[in-house]
C-alpha cells in the first residue's frame, strides 16, 4: 500500500479541489497516458488496483504511476457522539485535479494501451481519457 514514510502532521484538513492541473498534466515518460477529467481523491487502494489491472492486461508494457497518496483522510468510528476530537486516519489519498496524468504506458501498441487503460478506468472514481505523447 502506498503511503508516505513520514509526515510533519498526522491528520490534515479536507480542503477543496479547485482549478485545473498545472503540473503533471502532460505525458512525460511513456507513449500513452491516462488523464483525469474530474477532480477526486484517489485512495492508495484504488491506485494499487489500477496498477494491478494495467500490468495484468499489458504485461510486456512499462508502466509509470504518476500520482502518490500524500493526504491522510480521517474518519470517526460509527455511532460516535459529536465532539471528542478528530477521528483516526482511515486511508491515504492522492488529490487529483482535472488534467492530471494518472498512469503512463510504453512499449505497446495503441490497441493494447486502450484495452489496459479501459480496465484501469473501470476501477477509478472519476472520468478519464487516453492521451498520446506530443512529439516536438
Amino acid at each position: 500500500m502506498l503511503m508516505p514514510k513520514r509526515t510533519k502532521w498526522r491528520k490534515q484538513m479536507r480542503g477543496r479541489i479547485r482549478g485545473e492541473a498545472t503540473r503533471g498534466h502532460e505525458v512525460a515518460f511513456g507513449e500513452f497516458g491516462l488523464q483525469s477529467l474530474e477532480p477526486a481523491w484517489l485512495s492508495a487502494r484504488v491506485i494499487e488496483a489500477g496498477r494491478v489491472a494495467a500490468s495484468r492486461s499489458a504485461p510486456e508494457a512499462k508502466l509509470w504511476i504518476r500520482v502518490f497518496p500524500h493526504k491522510s483522510v480521517s474518519k470517526k468510528a460509527a455511532e460516535t457522539r459529536m465532539g471528542t476530537g478528530k477521528g483516526d486516519v482511515e486511508f491515504w489519498a492522492a488529490v487529483i485535479k482535472p488534467g492530471t496524468i494518472l498512469f503512463e504506458l510504453d512499449g505497446v501498441t495503441e490497441e493494447v494501451a486502450k484495452l489496459a487503460f479501459n480496465r484501469v478506468a473501470h476501477k477509478l472514481p472519476m472520468r478519464v481519457r487516453l492521451i498520446r505523447r506530443r512529439h516536438g
